[in-house]
């Protein structure tokens, strides 16, 4: 597999995205992720994230993310603690099914997110404890991250760009109902060169009596 037969994959995917959400009927959805990461010096990094979250494949805006934040390692490359600000700005549809109601909020975060390996697999958990102004209430949520990164087989001196992406996120409510969502992805990824990969993939959002899938497009940068 090389990057043409990728790219072109990854085309015919973004070309199939109208029949799939017409398909389901609005229940996929469609995410465009940006993250990055600017690493200052071995201890400080800066973080910053876009995500365009649709509930068709495209056009139909669900909400727009914009984070970011300043992280510490307490070792090296690995263990990084970072403090947040996020503002999400929310379309939801109204009980008629027609009109959209626009819900701003605000929101700031903390997190500690470590990195192991398990012969050529790679896991990282990330806890977050978010409190969030939305509109005139304010909500406290804990979240726990577990991400799994396989690349795929290659040979000793040509390492595969490709491998395998899985991961799983609980949201939990510190009042009310305690559970909120859990989501469940996995995809496919491209290591573009030492700095940027690129990911596609499939996700499912359970809530306390529904779902949801989403396809997510997401390119990840350091620099």
């Amino acid at each position: 597999m090389n990057k043409n037969i990728f790219l072109t994959a990854a085309l015919a995917f973004l070309l199939m995205l109208p029949n799939l959400a017409k398909a389901q009927e609005s229940d996929l959805g469609n995410w465009l992720i940006y993250i990055g990461s600017k690493k200052l010096n071995s201890k400080w990094n800066l973080h910053n994230e876009i995500q365009y979250r649709n509930y068709d494949a495209i056009g139909d805006l669900e909400q727009l993310l914009l984070r970011t934040g300043i992280g510490y390692n307490l070792s090296e490359n690995n263990n990084n603690l970072l403090l947040g600000y996020g503002f999400i700005k929310s379309e939801n549809y109204a009980q008629n099914g027609l009109d959209k109601i626009t819900v701003n909020e605000h929101r700031i975060f903390q997190q500690f997110t470590s990195k192991q390996k398990v012969g050529r697999l790679s896991l990282t958990h990330r806890y977050r404890f978010e409190q969030r102004f939305v509109e005139e209430e304010f909500k406290a949520r804990f979240r726990y991250f577990l991400a799994f990164k396989l690349p795929f087989k290659g040979t000793e001196e040509t390492p595969s760009k490709y491998y395998l992406s899985a991961y799983n996120e609980i949201f939990l409510n510190t009042k009310s109902s305690v559970f909120d969502r859990n989501r469940v992805y996995g995809g496919i990824g491209y290591q573009l060169n030492k700095n940027v990969r690129l990911e596609a993939g499939y996700m499912n959002q359970f809530f306390e009596s529904s779902g949801r899938d989403q396809v997510n497009l997401i390119t990840f940068v350091n620099f």
